[in-house]
């Protein structure tokens, strides 16, 4: 049975059972097939499983793909940012840069309070989904929409963003859209949750794609370049948010609470 590293990491968390769960494993030289990445993101059954491969291009070190339990996925942050742990730890130079397929080359640093991890900013357009208002159960103050899936939906308050109750069937239906509900906070300047039930994910924990968009969402809300930032879900995540032209800057720590071999 083959045997490859594996760590599991609580990201955008300094103690374990904080922050988003994530699989890191480190291939030797190439991607498995598709289907056993798939297998493997459904047995290990957190939002996301991050698989690392060296890189011998000079724009990147290590190239980077990752897995829900259902399906690849674009983009993913906090299993980015558990992944540029996992390769800090191990004496890897600050900072690690990743090639992604389909969200170009991705950074993680070693910054104040852990990680700095740096994603393209993902720009929205004011629109509207009455459908997707409905499986929310509530009515949101504005809505913006990218081409790309991700989705949000402006509320008054923190309490009006904790209290929602969506209906994961009907937001699946729609395919894999996330769905990013937010607020001001009241003890940080932006509150969240997100709900990603299309992909296997019903509701994710820390999202780093969603703070790639609530970013310059909320820079251009708040009038200026840096803020706090919650993800209010069952365990919570805390997050700096830095907009630096194109880039979204999402710093957190993590805290690695698994270390082993994966055999298949």
């Amino acid at each position: 049975m083959p045997a490859i590293p594996y760590w599991h990491v609580d990201a955008f968390s300094s103690a374990a059972f904080g922050g988003n769960q994530a699989a890191v494993m480190l291939w030797e030289d190439d991607f498995p097939p598709d289907e056993i990445m798939r297998s493997i993101g459904e047995e290990n059954n957190f939002a996301e499983t991050a698989f690392v491969v060296p890189c011998d291009t000079p724009e990147a070190d290590w190239h980077l793909r990752w897995f829900t339990p259902e399906c690849e996925i674009r983009l993913c942050g906090h299993a980015t940012l558990a992944a540029g742990h996992v390769l800090l730890e191990q004496g890897a130079g600050s900072p690690v840069r990743f090639l992604t397929r389909q969200a170009g080359v991705l950074t993680v640093q070693r910054g104040e309070g852990g990680y700095e991890l740096a994603l393209p900013a993902i720009a929205t357009m004011p629109g509207e989904w009455p459908e997707a208002v409905a499986a929310l159960g509530a009515g949101p103050q504005l809505i913006r929409r990218s081409p790309d899936g991700y989705n949000v939906f402006l509320f008054e308050s923190e309490a009006a963003v904790r209290a929602l109750a969506p209906d994961f069937g009907a937001l699946a239906a729609m395919g894999d859209h996330q769905f990013i509900c937010t607020a001001p906070g009241n003890d940080t300047d932006v509150v969240s949750r997100v709900f990603v039930p299309g992909a296997g994910v019903p509701e994710d924990s820390v999202t780093g794609s969603a703070h790639a968009v609530l970013t310059p969402f909320w820079a251009e809300r708040l009038g200026r370049s840096e803020f706090t930032a919650y993800q209010a879900s069952r365990r919570g995540g805390l997050l700096t948010c830095r907009l630096d032209g194109a880039t979204a800057w999402l710093g957190g720590p993590c805290v690695t609470v698994v270390e082993g071999m994966f055999r298949y």
